[in-house]
């Protein structure tokens, strides 16, 4: 792969990693801390991320336990968990916090995977952004003389072959995830 290029994999890298921060949010009738991680809590008179004041963890593959640093919003982490929309049964023993994920029913997963499938369309679609960027970038450095019509020939080539890569990239991730939601 050409230095020129390669230096634009940077872009295409930070797209599909997005990609995936994106669908782990997604349920998958599996706890994992990023579903409530960014979550606001109300402590002292600000909002603030649950991943800021609590350590989260998974102590069983449908739960999720929240340890608050400073015992006192145990309570204010329920209620804000309980009323989140998260679909999450919440109960508090002590200072910690229990979050128990239900099963999914087949039409939540069906749901669910229509979502994956949006996320994976618009990253397929910033895929496309980054390479009419760079495409431009090319053109404009073989109007300039920079390089010679060969050279952007090449470059166009190795570009679309990345594209094409990071494309099926973002294909396999989603294929793995949709197994994960059908999973039972």
């Amino acid at each position: 792969m050409s230095q020129f290029i390669e230096s634009f994999n940077v872009d295409f890298n930070r797209a599909v990693k997005h990609f995936q921060e994106e669908i782990e949010k997604l349920k998958a009738g599996r706890a994992h801390p990023s579903m409530i991680e960014e979550v606001l809590i109300e402590c002292y008179g600000v909002k603030t991320p649950l991943k800021q004041i609590a350590s989260i963890s998974v102590p069983e593959p449908s739960l999720l336990q929240v340890e608050p640093w400073d015992k006192t919003v145990s309570k204010e982490i329920e209620r804000v968990l309980s009323s989140a929309n998260l679909d999450l049964s919440v109960s508090v023993t002590g200072s910690v916090v229990r979050a128990k994920i239900p099963a999914l029913t087949e039409e939540k997963r069906k749901q669910i995977i229509k979502i994956l499938n949006e996320k994976r369309e618009d990253a397929k679609v910033i895929i496309r952004q980054i390479r009419e960027k760079i495409k431009k970038e090319i053109e404009r450095r073989e109007k300039d003389k920079e390089i010679s019509q060969d050279e952007k020939f090449s470059f166009i080539e190795e570009l679309d072959k990345l594209t094409k890569d990071k494309s099926v990239d973002i294909d396999n991730i989603s294929k793995i995830k949709e197994g994960d939601i059908m999973k039972i």
